[in-house]
């Protein structure tokens, strides 16, 4: 049986601390779920409103760096803002530096207002689909073929070299749950990302999903079990139902409601997503990097509960 695993979804920015506690903070979450979560991941936005926002690929570098024996993925990066074979180098070399801890979250791009402000061209959906298609060939050919030459109709390489290749391959996890996209991550993703905040969606219609999953496996002759499923999560834990509502409080979720309560309530929240076939989640801790609280109750709580007997 699978074992669950956790990672961690490093917030974007903060408003509330300098940064010289914003970093320290984040050092320390780091510390909290090293030799406990599997993974630590970034977003891939350059503007959020006003909110603070850090870049992905230098924030995700940085991070690698404090905890090499993590593994760090973007959720997800936008194929709308770099070439396709300049972002198969990229990974390729994030790859080769952090010795085989990279995975590839990508996916087609959907916030208008950062492309229009930053005058990066936003076709319409169907288009940016069709995009990613081509970006997906291209950066696994880049990653196993000594030289690509390829032409798109969106994308074109000619005599294209990626030296070093990346070794081991990273796992590709592409999200989405319309079904054209389906089809696309049947075809060319390890891992499936469903939801920004699956508990929001309801179990129901996330087990609609799977279905539409495992139907689009079958569709281009993919076992259906060799594709994980994951989800994101925002997260309120604490030892007390005193702390967890001190932590709503204070901290309020920006992303959704998410699950909320003591260590065995958050098990007993997950169990029925871990039924449904999601064994790997990406957590929006909160409070963190502020307050550790959740971040250290699901280290030492509830990720052994989840994997007790598994």
């Amino acid at each position: 049986m699978t074992q669950v695993q956790f990672g961690w979804i490093v917030p974007p920015g903060s408003t509330e601390l300098p940064r010289q506690a914003f970093l320290a903070g984040l050092r320390a979450g780091l510390d909290t779920i090293a030799g406990h979560f599997d993974s630590v991941w970034y977003m891939d936005h350059v503007q959020f409103g006003t909110n603070p926002l850090l870049e992905g690929w230098t924030t995700l570098t940085y991070l690698a760096a404090l905890r090499p024996e993590l593994r760090y993925g973007h959720l997800v990066l936008c194929q709308l803002f770099r070439n396709p074979a300049l972002l198969a180098k990229m990974a390729a070399t994030f790859q080769y530096l952090s010795q085989g801890h990279f995975i590839l979250g990508i996916g087609a791009g959907w916030f208008e207002e950062e492309a229009k402000a930053y005058h990066l061209p936003f076709p319409p959906t169907g288009q940016r689909v069709s995009e990613l298609e081509e970006q997906l060939q291209i950066i696994n050919a880049l990653w196993r073929e000594d030289e690509v030459t390829f032409e798109g109709k969106y994308h074109q390489v000619s005599g294209a070299i990626c030296s070093p290749r990346p070794e081991p391959l990273p796992p590709v996890l592409i999200g989405g749950h319309k079904p054209r996209m389906m089809r696309l991550i049947a075809r060319y993703a390890d891992w499936w990302n469903g939801y920004g905040n699956i508990s929001a969606v309801g179990l129901e219609e996330a087990r609609e999903h799977l279905k539409a999953l495992d139907a689009a496996c079958e569709s281009v002759g993919r076992d259906p079990q060799t594709l994980r499923r994951t989800a994101s999560i925002t997260c309120f834990c604490a030892p007390t139902e005193q702390k967890v509502q001190e932590l709503l409080t204070t901290y309020p979720s920006r992303s959704g409601p998410g699950l909320a309560g003591t260590p065995r309530q958050i098990v007993e929240q997950l169990q029925p997503l871990i039924e449904a076939g999601f064994d790997y989640f990406m957590i929006r801790a909160s409070g963190a990097p502020a307050d550790l609280t959740t971040l250290e109750m699901l280290s030492h709580e509830v990720l052994p509960a989840l994997n007790k007997g598994r």
